[in-house]
């Protein structure tokens, strides 16, 4: 069995829906599309150990603060801001394998039933003071499903906290892109970062700079405080290479896993938190996490 599989069967056990859709093919094209991946591999910059689970509800072994590590609502240091950066839930197109990119499909059931999850789940774990969202309805419903369960905090649209733009990508069964457009595909496999997708696409490096520059400009206005930002799988990986520039993520950015960064004015990131998806242990999740990574949002 391959380390994705075991990350996520074995180590983090739960019920599929009978709405489960799950095909051997969106494992087989995901895992192709991580090998092409361009961050680099070596340990992680920072020192501290990143926390992970290995149950849902069980903490693994780890060096974080009991703040971090029993989800309390204890205050954040002056010097920093911590941002729980949160998947959106699961779209129709998440389980045909469609990518997503800027085109704005709504949540599917199983997503909705997801929202709610981490919704109840920051309400009653984490004291949050705004959110932030994409502006793309996937990702805008399910930060709305969390500020309705925080009571009723704010939600602030950003557009910079979109899915990367994967041009003529965009709308396509990903198993069959290579054919239909066999240009944007090669461009989307390059393990160049400058290389843009035809269509409007963005380079890795222009996803890059967008969205840390705009993590890191919603932080410096929330020094002190704990935030909650709610966008896409490509874009949190992204986050993760700023936060570990020598590290490369382990598995994909499952629908509404909770990643917890702090970030301080002098741009310092630490990652505290990956990957966190013990409150879908109820709901369920698709097995090939298809779209989190760079292939859809």
């Amino acid at each position: 069995m391959s380390t994705l599989r075991t990350w996520y069967t074995f180590k983090l056990p739960v019920r599929f829906t009978a709405t489960r859709l799950i095909s051997s093919a969106h494992s087989v094209s995901v895992n192709n599309i991580l090998a092409c991946a361009k961050i680099p591999k070596h340990f992680c910059a920072e020192s501290e150990r990143i926390q992970r689970h290995s149950k849902p509800g069980n903490m693994a072994e780890s060096t974080e603060s009991p703040a971090v590590m029993n989800g309390s609502s204890a205050s954040v240091g002056p010097d920093y801001c911590e941002i729980i950066v949160v998947r959106h839930g699961e779209t129709p197109w998440n389980v045909q394998g469609k990518i997503q990119g800027h085109l704005d499909v709504e949540l599917n059931e199983v997503g909705r039933e997801q929202a709610v999850s981490v919704a109840e789940r920051l309400a009653k774990e984490f004291k949050i003071s705004v959110i932030y969202s994409s502006d793309l309805k996937r990702a805008l419903e399910t930060a709305q499903t969390i500020a309705n369960r925080c009571g009723g905090l704010k939600v602030i649209e950003d557009p910079e906290l979109r899915e990367r733009h994967l041009g003529d990508l965009q709308g396509l069964v990903f198993r069959e892109a290579a054919k239909v457009c066999p240009i944007a595909y090669q461009a989307f496999l390059s393990r160049k970062t400058d290389q843009d997708i035809p269509g409007g696409g963005e380079s890795l490096d222009q996803l890059y700079r967008r969205c840390t520059s705009a993590l890191q400009r919603i932080a410096r206005k929330h020094i002190g405080e704990r935030i909650v930002v709610v966008t896409h799988g490509g874009v949190i990986r992204t986050l993760y290479q700023r936060a570990c520039p020598n590290k490369k993520p382990e598995g994909k950015v499952l629908n509404t896993s909770i990643n917890i960064f702090r970030l301080t004015e002098k741009n310092k990131w630490v990652l505290k938190t990956w990957g966190d998806v013990s409150h879908l242990n109820q709901t369920g999740f698709l097995k090939s996490g298809f779209g989190g990574d760079s292939t859809s949002g």
